[in-house]
């Protein structure tokens, strides 16, 4: 069996070597090296040829400059003859934008897995895509992973007595539905309008929160809007704490601030796939390095990654046989 080699580009090197400890190899280094005028060049410092690569970096801000880092390494390995390249992207940032929605708009999401392909890429590995239809836009096979399982392993350690698990909008209530079915818990979702990227209206809660903990469940947390719009909307209902779980925990702009002195928020959840904020030592937050690091090995041995979630969510777990007459 070949040799794998894992490299990380600068945006979150916690996240590479801890995959590396869970694979029992050592990272490998990556010179990244600026120009006067401001072009990038990366330059992998270990032995590519034949050997199956693996290149980790989410796209997390400053988004375009990681997002080049990785294609010149992914470039970079093509050229040092490497027998397969395979990105880890933990955060896809690109997948946000997945649709024509306005008139002379572009689809980053489809231009950027464009790009990954181009540069030579084999396969991709991510996880908790904003908009599920965005692993269609690849051309290369994508093993989409999903944090629901680490998530909901943080909170069936607690009571969960008249708990409710709550989505932001109705676009995110299937995964919270099964969310909310890892729990044993009910769901409800909010009628979310959102009127620019940091600007949102919630004018209604669906379903039953009066009197009961929220467990908000979101895919994405940049700027913290959303949250703090549901988190109004549910106090209108009567609901008087809530608990705040995601799986990309940007918190950029003034999110800190914003939901670490939040009244109503008890405990914010989040993971590793993009480096964590500074000066937050209370948010609690779930390693995914062991969950790649299982892809990976599966992925080099020829075995299924989808079963990985076998009971956890259908729509990245092996489909079930059928019975025919």
């Amino acid at each position: 069996m070949r040799e794998i080699v894992v490299f990380s580009g600068s945006a979150h090197h916690g996240l590479a070597t801890g995959i590396c400890e869970h694979l029992g190899i050592e990272l490998s280094a990556v010179e990244l090296t600026r120009f006067s005028n401001d072009c990038l060049q990366a330059q992998l410092q270990a032995n590519c040829r034949q050997r199956d690569v693996y290149l980790v970096q989410p796209l997390s801000p400053p988004t375009q400059e990681h997002l080049m880092e990785l294609l010149l390494m992914i470039d970079a390995a093509r050229g040092a003859s490497a027998a397969s390249i395979t990105a880890v992207v933990p955060y896809y940032a690109y997948a946000r934008s997945d649709k024509k929605d306005a008139s002379r708009i572009s689809i980053g999401g489809r231009l950027v897995a464009d790009l990954l392909g181009a540069a030579g890429v084999d396969r991709v590995i991510t996880m908790n895509l904003h908009a599920p239809q965005v692993h269609g836009f690849f051309s290369v096979p994508v093993d989409h992973l999903t944090a629901l399982g680490e998530l909901a392993d943080h909170f069936l350690g607690q009571d969960l007595t008249d708990a409710v698990v709550v989505s932001p909008d109705f676009g995110n209530a299937k995964t919270a539905t099964q969310f909310a079915r890892l729990l044993g818990l009910p769901v409800a979702a909010g009628s979310k309008k959102r009127l620019a990227d940091d600007k949102v209206v919630i004018d209604a809660i669906v379903g039953d929160v009066a009197g009961k903990r929220a467990i908000v469940l979101d895919d994405e947390i940049a700027t913290g809007g959303s949250i703090l719009e549901l988190l109004d909307r549910l106090a209108d209902e009567g609901c008087a704490e809530a608990a705040i779980a995601c799986t990309h925990g940007l918190f950029v702009g003034k999110a800190v601030e914003r939901l670490r002195g939040h009244p109503m928020i008890s405990e914010v959840v989040t993971t590793d796939t993009v480096p964590g904020p500074t000066g937050w030592p209370e948010l609690r937050t779930r390693s995914v390095a062991g969950l790649f690091a299982t892809a990976i090995q599966r992925i080099h041995a020829g075995e299924s990654v989808s079963s990985l979630f076998d009971g956890v969510d259908p729509a990245h777990a092996s489909p079930q046989p059928r019975l025919f007459d």
